[in-house]
C-alpha cells in the first residue's frame, strides 16, 4: 500500500501545482464506503469557490487546508492515489490510472477541477480509502491518534533508545505501530530492519545500544532516499530488499543471499537469514515459521501482498511472546482418556495464509475469532465440550438400557 513516501510525493505534486487556486468545479463519487459521514452533493457544495491554500501530510495521511473550513483529507488505503492531469506524480504499481485510460477515471472518489483549467483526482480500485470532510483533520481519527511523523518529527537517537528498551515486543510489529511512529508501512520496516541487520521478530528490549542507533540512521535513510527519487521504486538503490521482496520463495535474493518470508506483527516480512539473525532467549521462543509469499490471482490482478496494512492506527504491535504461549495445553482432567477430541485449532489455517494484508476495514484480519481468543477461555471450552460429550453418552447409554428393560418377553407357543 502507499507509505510515507507515496503520500509524500502526491503532497509536494499539490504544493507545487495547486496552491492559490480556486476550485471551480467537483465531483464526489456516490460511495459511502469511501467518502465517509457526508453526502456526495454536501461534500461537492462545501468546496466549491474555495481556495487551496496548503497540503499537509502525517504518517500516510494526507488533507488540503482551504481558506475556509470544512477541509478535504484522504487516508490511501491500500491502493488511493493522487493525480494531477498532466502533471507527473508517482503511481503506486495498484493504481488505476493509466495515462490511456479516460478522465476522470471511473474508480475516482474525489475530482476537482481549478480555476486556471487543472484537474485534481484522487482514486481507488479497491475501495480500500476514506475521503472525509472535517472541520479540524488533525483533532479526530485517524490523526489524531498518530505518533511522531517518521519525516517530519523523527525521534532523537537518545528518545529513540530508551522507548525501545521498554518495549516487550518484536521490533517490526512496533514499526508497524502508528501511534508509535507513523508513516512506515510493511515494505519500509523490511527495508530499514534489513539494512540495519535485525530481525524483524527481535525483542525491543534486547537491542543493543549500537543496534538502536544503526536503526535509527537506517529509517531516517531509507525515508529520506524514498522521498527523494518521488517514491519512484526504479530509483531505489539496487542492493535494496525491495527489489526482491515480492518475489517467490526460493527465487528471492538480494546481494547474493536468500530472502526468507515469515509472519511478525501479523504480517508477511522479508528479511535474509544470513544477516538478520535473533538473539536472546526470549527472541528465539518468538521465531515464526517461513511462510509462503503471495501468489497472483488469475486474470492478471495481483492478489493482494505484503504491503497491505491498515493506514492510521491500524497495525498493533503484537507480543511475540504471547503469540508463541497461543496454542495450549488442555488442563489436566479436562479430557478422560479415549473421550472428548479437543476441538481442531485454526492456528495452522493462520500460518499457511498466503495473505494477511488487505488493508481496511477489518479485511486484514486473517486470524479466527479462536485464535483471538484467551488461552484459558479455550481450555474451559474444551473441557465444556467434553463434559457435554460425556453426558450425551450416558444419556444414550440409558435409554438403551430402558428399551431394553422395556421389552416384554415373548409367549411360549
Amino acid at each position: 500500500m502507499p507509505e510515507l513516501p507515496e503520500v509524500e510525493a502526491a503532497r509536494r505534486a499539490i504544493e507545487e501545482n495547486c496552491l492559490g487556486k480556486k476550485i471551480k468545479r467537483a465531483i464526489i463519487a456516490n460511495d459511502s464506503k469511501v467518502i465517509e459521514g457526508v453526502s456526495s452533493l454536501d461534500f461537492e457544495s462545501a468546496l466549491l469557490g474555495k481556495t487551496i491554500v496548503s497540503a499537509h501530510r502525517k504518517g500516510k495521511n494526507l488533507w488540503l487546508h482551504l481558506d475556509s473550513p470544512p477541509f478535504p483529507s484522504f487516508q490511501f488505503g491500500m491502493a488511493g492515489a493522487i493525480y494531477i492531469k498532466g502533471v507527473a506524480v508517482t503511481k503506486y504499481k495498484r493504481s488505476a490510472v493509466k495515462d490511456n485510460d479516460e478522465w476522470p477515471s471511473k474508480y475516482s472518489k474525489f475530482f476537482v477541477e481549478l480555476d486556471d483549467g487543472l484537474e485534481l483526482s484522487f482514486t481507488d480500485k479497491r475501495r480500500f480509502a476514506r475521503v472525509r470532510l472535517l472541520k479540524d483533520p488533525t483533532s479526530v481519527p485517524p490523526i489524531s491518534e498518530l505518533g511522531p511523523d517518521a519525516l517530519f518529527e523523527p525521534m532523537t537517537i537518545n528518545e529513540f533508545t530508551d522507548s525501545l528498551s521498554k518495549k516487550k515486543i518484536g521490533i517490526k510489529a512496533l514499526l508497524l505501530d502508528q501511534s508509535y511512529i507513523s508513516g512506515i508501512g510493511n515494505w519500509i520496516a523490511d527495508e530499514v530492519l534489513y539494512q540495519a541487520r535485525i530481525h524483524p521478530l527481535q525483542i525491543c528490549s534486547s537491542l543493543s545500544k549500537e543496534n538502536c542507533a544503526t536503526l535509527h540512521n537506517c529509517i531516517k535513510e531509507v525515508i529520506e532516499k524514498a522521498v527523494e527519487v518521488g517514491a519512484d521504486s526504479s530509483q531505489f538503490p539496487s542492493n535494496w530488499i525491495f527489489h526482491s521482496r515480492e518475489k517467490k520463495p526460493g527465487k528471492a535474493f538480494v546481494d547474493g543471499k536468500k530472502i526468507d518470508f515469515i509472519n511478525a506483527g501479523g504480517r508477511t516480512s522479508a528479511y535474509v537469514p544470513d544477516l538478520q539473525k535473533l538473539s536472546g532467549t526470549v527472541a528465539t521462543k518468538a521465531a515464526g515459521k517461513p511462510r509462503k509469499q503471495a501468489s497472483k490471482k488469475k486474470g492478471g490482478d495481483e492478489a493482494e501482498d505484503n504491503d497491505g496494512d491498515e493506514d492510521g492506527v491500524g497495525d498493533e504491535p503484537t507480543n511475540e511472546e504471547e503469540e508463541s504461549t497461543k496454542i495450549t495445553k488442555p488442563k489436566k482432567g479436562g479430557n478422560p482418556r479415549g473421550r472428548g477430541k479437543k476441538p481442531p485449532m485454526k492456528r495452522k489455517a493462520k500460518e499457511s495464509d498466503d495473505d494477511d494484508d488487505d488493508d481496511s476495514g477489518g479485511n486484514n484480519d486473517v486470524s479466527s475469532e479462536e485464535d483471538d481468543e484467551d488461552p484459558t477461555e479455550k481450555g474451559r471450552k474444551v473441557k465444556t465440550n467434553t463434559s457435554n460429550k460425556q453426558a450425551k453418552t450416558v444419556k444414550t447409554s440409558k435409554r438403551a438400557v430402558s428399551s431394553q428393560d422395556g421389552k416384554k418377553p415373548k409367549r411360549a407357543k
